[in-house]
């Protein structure tokens, strides 16, 4: 599949992030814990250049747990500061307000040096879409400040939110980047619902998900619906691949399973592809990580 999706209004909002960035100390980005290579926006990194920088892991706990220590150890070489977390619980407020003030401490001294007050660190928080920053915010706050949603899209503006004395969050709506040059990262942002499902087909998208899921995490699919996923007596039709003809067999089956059926008694192939991506991206299927540390 060829991912692309870059609507207009994204265009606007890393204008308005050029401008936002000089107001602030340091850029949280805040990544999927399952696709930590895709998820992270290199038009972030240009466009905080020179800025105190913090990543956020976020829905670790839809992620595999050795690929998350293994993720957070990468990115705190990279970047000097990482942290788990899964924003639809309470967050370790403390751990990480000392992680942001660690990470600003030589524009702290400088500010203590010239015998300022101390003002309140302002932080622009950012990320692709959907990938959890309004949850995160109303979730630090301790009350329902920023507009959340289950879909990419749903912040369209930014948004001055002060937390207490010592810190200033700015929400910005989820940013991609005009052209995903690795297929890949097109795929894997697809699956995780960072693209808008409507633009998608969202069959190949299902059969490309038990493709990956067969090959990383052999089982998990038989497990959750109580199928066969070896699918070995599997006869592909004339220009069809083995590989294709196996998810598409095993997708049959889950939507048998799930009762998926049209009238006549053949697979309804949306309800299935439906069923098997909500799946995966609600943890239903288990802790899957689709980027690997170590590649």
């Amino acid at each position: 599949m060829d991912v692309q999706w870059y609507p207009g209004h994204m265009t606007k909002t890393v204008r308005q992030m050029q401008e936002d960035v000089r107001l602030v100390d340091i850029v949280i980005e805040i990544l999927d814990a399952r696709v930590p290579v895709s998820s992270r926006n290199p038009d972030i990194d240009r466009i905080a250049a020179g800025k105190s920088r913090l990543v956020l892991l976020n829905k670790a706990d839809l992620a595999d747990e050795a690929e998350n220590k293994a993720w957070q150890l990468r990115f705190e070489r990279e970047l000097g500061g990482a942290m788990l977390l899964d924003a639809r619980k309470r967050i370790d407020k403390k751990k990480l307000i000392g992680m942001i003030q660690s990470a600003c401490a030589e524009k702290i001294a400088r500010d203590r040096a010239k015998g300022m007050k101390e003002r309140p660190i302002r932080a622009m928080v950012c990320g692709i879409p959907n990938v959890g920053k309004s949850t995160f915010i109303n979730s630090f706050a301790g009350r329902a400040i920023a507009k959340t949603g289950n879909k990419p899209g749903v912040t369209r503006g930014k948004q001055w939110i002060r937390l207490d004395t010592k810190i200033e969050l700015l929400d910005t709506p989820g940013l991609l980047w005009p052209k995903f040059e690795d297929r890949i990262v097109g795929e894997n942002l697809a699956l995780i619902g960072s693209i808008n499902d409507q633009i998608l087909p969202q069959d190949e998208l299902a059969m490309l998900l038990i493709t990956r899921l067969c090959s990383a995490y052999p089982g998990v699919i038989g497990d959750r619906f109580g199928i066969d996923e070896k699918a070995e007596d599997v006869i592909p039709l004339a220009g069809q691949s083995e590989e294709s003809a196996r998810a598409l067999t095993i997708l049959e089956a889950v939507g048998q399973k799930r009762g998926c059926l049209v009238k006549g008694g053949g697979i309804d192939y949306s309800r299935a592809s439906a069923i098997m991506l909500d799946e995966f991206r609600s943890g239903n299927l288990g802790r899957i990580t689709l980027e690997k540390a170590d590649a």
